[in-house]
C-alpha cells in the first residue's frame, strides 16, 4: 500500500486577523504579521510592513536568513550594503543574507511591503516582543484591496 500524503487544511486568514507591532515604540515602521513559526506550522516569517512618512528600519542584517520584499503601495529607497535602488509598487527586492540593508519611505504616503525572511532567524519573536499596534482604515484600505471581489 502507498502511502497517502498527508492532507493539510489550509490556514486562511484575514487582515482583521493580523497582529501588527513596533519592534521598538520609536520605530517608524510596523510589522502585520501573516504566518510565523509562533503561530504556524512553518520555519519562515510572512509579515505585512508598513512606513509610515519618512518611516526606514533601522539599519539591520542577518546572520543566516535571506529576506524579500515586495512593495505593495508607495516608494521609496531600498539599500544593501552601501548601493541604493529606488523602489515602488510592483518592485521586489532580496536582501542576501549578511547583507547590511535598510528600506526607507521617500513618498508622500504610506509605504506598504509584504515582507518573508527565510529562515525565520528569531524574526518573529523579536516582532512579537515589540508594543502591540491596530491597523488603521488606511492600512485596512491597503490590505483588503478596494478592487477585490469581496471586501475583509
Amino acid at each position: 500500500m502507498i502511502d497517502s500524503p498527508r492532507c493539510v487544511i489550509p490556514d486562511a486568514k484575514t487582515p482583521k486577523q493580523y497582529q501588527a507591532f513596533r519592534i521598538s515604540p520609536s520605530d517608524s515602521n510596523r510589522l502585520a504579521i501573516v504566518f510565523d513559526p509562533t503561530t504556524d506550522d512553518i520555519s519562515f516569517t510572512f509579515c505585512v510592513e508598513i512606513f509610515d512618512l519618512g518611516g526606514k528600519t533601522p539599519p539591520n542584517r542577518h546572520q543566516f536568513a535571506a529576506e524579500m520584499f515586495f512593495i505593495l503601495k508607495g516608494e521609496g529607497l531600498a539599500t544593501c550594503d552601501g548601493k541604493t535602488v529606488k523602489i515602488q509598487a510592483g518592485d521586489s527586492i532580496l536582501v542576501p543574507a549578511t547583507g547590511t540593508h535598510v528600506i526607507e519611505n521617500t513618498g508622500s504616503t504610506r509605504l506598504y511591503a509584504l515582507t518573508v525572511m527565510v529562515p525565520n532567524e528569531d524574526f518573529a519573536e523579536l516582532i512579537r516582543r515589540g508594543v502591540p499596534v491596530e491597523l488603521d482604515e488606511e492600512d485596512m484600505a491597503v490590505l483588503c484591496r478596494s478592487d477585490a471581489l469581496v471586501r475583509c
